[in-house]
């Protein structure tokens, strides 16, 4: 994502407002959670590791789960009421010997000095970041030479079909942009990681409509955040004609929505 195209108070904004319905809707992000620990198992889990965009603490939990004190997770957000989730889920930290600690910052503005880390981990949250180029630099700025990089994010097919209806009505972003594999893997080994490598997975949930995937989407707090996108509301005939367009993908009752997830996995 190129600088200056995301609404970054508009992520803050809308991730906050979801702290309350995103464990509820986010099946898809928990699964992405679990299928990232065999990997960060794999590579060796042990000292001071970030979870990188924590939201709710899904995979802070189950990075907790596996590490014994001394060692710890800084669970980071953006959003300060995401953090308020994960601490009631997770508890607060009680003494020295606890295992989550909390940080309410910016991905691209990290507060950490550096070769100080043991490992980053991120579930979901770095398609968030303007330039990822400059984050993949401060982390491995941040990280102790050899410690893993491991990664989930959204690749480019991610609902390509409400893209596609979009584009039937107008030539407004309405859908993120995300990286390939390709891009994610230039931009690590540019960077200056190595042992890069990337494993893509696609997931077609189906629904009832199309109001229910933008339900859910809302629930989970993964606004457009384009700063090219529509600004004022959408009007009534513009969204029937979208809806109509998606229609045509009816099959057996329901709408499918792809959400295709890029595990990345790398050493700095």
């Amino acid at each position: 994502m190129s600088a200056a195209l995301l609404d970054k108070p508009r992520i803050r904004q809308s991730f906050g407002a979801a702290s309350g319905t995103y464990d509820q809707a986010a099946a898809l992000q928990r699964r992405s959670a679990s299928d990232l620990m065999q990997p960060i198992e794999e590579a060796g889990i042990r000292g001071t590791v970030l979870d990188l965009g924590c939201g709710t603490g899904n995979l802070t939990e189950l990075l907790s789960s596996v590490l014994t004190p001394p060692s710890a997770v800084i669970a980071l957000d953006i959003a300060p009421a995401m953090l308020d989730a994960a601490r009631a889920k997770l508890g607060l930290p009680l003494n020295a010997d606890s295992k989550v600690n909390y940080i309410c910052a910016d991905a691209e503005r990290l507060p950490f000095a550096d070769a100080c880390l043991d490992g980053v981990y991120s579930n979901l949250a770095l398609q968030w970041c303007e330039r990822l180029d400059r984050v993949l630099a401060d982390l491995k700025r941040i990280m102790k030479p050899g410690s893993p990089l491991i990664f989930s994010t959204f690749g480019p097919q991610t609902l390509k079909e409400l893209k596609s209806a979009w584009a039937e009505v107008d030539d407004l972003p309405h859908v993120n942009a995300f990286h390939t594999g390709q891009e994610l893997l230039c931009l690590l080994q540019t960077t200056g990681f190595s042992a890069c490598r990337v494993r893509q997975s696609v997931h077609t949930p189906r629904y009832a409509n199309v109001v229910d995937l933008m339900r859910e989407l809302k629930a989970i707090g993964a606004h457009n955040a384009h700063l090219g996108r529509p600004k004022h509301l959408t009007g009534k005939a513009r969204i029937e004609a979208m809806n109509r367009a998606y229609e045509r993908l009816r099959t057996e009752g329901s709408l499918p929505a792809t959400f295709e997830i890029l595990q990345v996995s790398a050493r700095a």
